[in-house]
């Protein structure tokens, strides 16, 4: 059984420290995460590594650098006690026509915004996204994201750590999946607490992270 979803672009790990949980990801698997860069104007940074192919993880938290930002941090970093797998992103083949086929089936993955950072080499990345927050605040159902203007993330060379699955639980599944479905990948889902799981084929043996 294949435990990876389809069409999948890059995991969320969030968290209240991110230096603490970078030298924690680098204990527990023997790999390095890579400096991304910083979104300006919103309080945040992030480290990535590479999940083999075109997909990454993101280790995001508050930039030290930043002034306090007028609102919340992405992902709700500001409220977090510890990292926590917040969430997931797919990239579809038309970002467009992904969010308007959703529509016409009722669910609205909500509009396609524009964000960008600057990576450590100067290098301007842009993309475009959707709120999955927003669009459905359990973080099981991924949001939509296009590199379409950018070098993809996993172009650069980053550490790698092969993904082995990814899993999660939600105490109403049957209602998750059909949303899955509609937005052409699948989550191995369980009934339970919201969270999300995955596990990784690291230099240091199989590492899970929630």
């Amino acid at each position: 059984m294949n435990t990876i979803p389809a069409l999948l672009d890059h995991l969320v790990l969030a968290t209240p420290d991110l230096a603490a949980t970078v030298a924690d990801f680098t204990r527990r698997t023997g790999v390095k995460p890579a400096p991304g860069g910083a979104h300006v104007g919103l309080g945040t940074r992030n480290h990535l590594v590479g999940l083999g192919g075109v997909s990454y993880l993101e280790i995001i938290g508050p930039d030290p650098e930043q002034c306090e930002p007028g609102a919340p941090g992405p992902f709700g970093v500001d409220a977090l006690t510890g990292p926590r797998t917040i969430t997931w992103a797919i990239s579809p083949p038309d970002l467009d026509a992904a969010i308007a086929e959703a529509r016409a089936h009722g669910y609205d993955p909500g509009p396609a915004r524009p964000m960008s950072r600057r990576r450590p080499d100067g290098t301007l990345l842009r993309w475009r996204l959707t709120d999955g927050a927003t669009a459905h605040p359990s973080g099981l159902v991924p949001f939509l994201i296009d590199w379409s203007e950018s070098v993809h993330p996993t172009a650069s060379g980053l550490p790698t750590v092969p993904l082995l699955s990814m899993s999660a639980s939600s105490p109403a599944p049957e209602e998750i999946r059909p949303l899955l479905a509609l937005l052409g990948t699948g989550l191995e889902l369980t009934e339970g607490p919201a969270g999300i799981t995955f596990t990784l084929d690291s230099p240091n043996g199989p590492v899970t992270f929630h």
